[in-house]
């Protein structure tokens, strides 16, 4: 997808909703991507505006105040129109926002929501029979609320060509990153990227994240120590039973500990850390999908290709041609 798709004009257009009671982040995290110049980059970067359901001052989490001249009418006109959240996921949306994203969608602007921003989409139909994510605390009751929606809540973010939606707050910057990557490739988004100091693409989802007892007794160091073991070792065969004395546990109590400590399984930690470590061979040398499969530890290229597919909602193929495909015209090489 290139910039012109959602853009008419020499730079892409993008408004942001600002609302009373909204973290600082929220906002941070659509300025810091879309917002600051980007010279360097020699593409024409994105127009940001920030906008509000009325034109005033807007309280922040902490006291202070957010102030700005634009409001639903300069919001509903963007070729890309964010709502980062709403101030409560169980209040009703205004019918303005509401006639607002419908005017945006209507008029093929794409429309984006991070964390609980999903509830505004939701409100104006825009989810109607589609997958979206939003944060996993909330996945249930917009389930309950707006049934017409395809909740996934172990993603970070779902895009869905002209409605994308993400996951929690930090989610937001893997979604914003991906948008650059839509709108001017591979090359610049790993730029920004790299300004950001975040990976271009996190592998797995909010699963990890969701909340998960930890006991006192768990013996933390020696689940660490045989996870290091595991990542120097990635390209031999690692079983369950192998971690267990690495720990010098039984199997038993390890997969307890191991659960415990990181909120799932040693397997799938193990086949995420493989996934991970096939990326840079895959971005960066000729190495063949079977090569690459032995590299990092996967019996064949079939079950690589497998739990590739699982994990990054792509193949290894689609991915190396994402990530090694030329800079569009105009634009520096990272």
């Amino acid at each position: 997808m290139t910039a012109s798709a959602f853009h008419t004009g020499a730079r892409p257009r993008v408004t942001v909703l600002a609302y009373d009671g909204m973290s600082a982040f929220e906002m941070g995290i659509v300025t810091e991507v879309f917002g600051l110049a980007r010279p360097e980059l020699n593409v024409d970067w994105y127009d940001l505006t920030i906008c509000a359901e009325q034109p005033r001052k807007i309280r922040l989490v902490g006291g202070a105040t957010l102030s700005t001249d634009h409001g639903l009418t300069a919001f509903a006109s963007g070729d890309t129109v964010i709502v980062p959240g709403v101030h409560d996921v169980r209040a009703d949306v205004s019918p303005a926002l509401v006639a607002a994203l419908r005017r945006a969608s209507g008029r093929g602007a794409r429309v984006v929501s991070i964390c609980s921003g999903a509830f505004a989409l939701a409100a104006a139909g825009l989810l109607d029979g589609r997958r979206a994510a939003t944060h996993w605390r909330y996945a249930d009751l917009l389930r309950q609320r707006y049934p017409r929606v395809r909740v996934d809540p172990d993603v970070l973010y779902v895009d869905e060509g002209d409605v994308l939606t993400g996951a929690g707050s930090a989610a937001g910057l893997d979604l914003c990153v991906h948008l650059v990557r839509r709108d001017f490739g591979p090359s610049v988004a790993n730029a920004v990227a790299r300004r950001l100091v975040i990976p271009p693409h996190r592998d797995g989802g909010q699963a990890q994240f969701i909340e998960t007892p930890v006991t006192d007794d768990v013996d933390d160091s020696r689940i660490t120590e045989s996870m290091t073991w595991a990542l120097a070792n990635l390209d031999r065969p690692i079983t369950v039973d192998t971690l267990a004395r690495r720990a010098h546990m039984s199997t038993r109590t390890y997969l307890r500990h191991f659960r415990q400590c990181s909120g799932t399984s040693p397997i799938r930690w193990l086949i995420g850390q493989r996934i991970q470590a096939s990326l840079p061979l895959l971005e960066t040398t000729g190495l063949s999908i079977d090569e690459i499969a032995a590299a990092t530890g996967f019996e064949t290229a079939v079950t690589y290709r497998h739990h590739f597919l699982r994990a990054m909602r792509t193949s290894p193929s689609a991915y190396r041609r994402a990530f090694r495909s030329p800079a569009p015209a105009g634009a520096a090489a990272p």
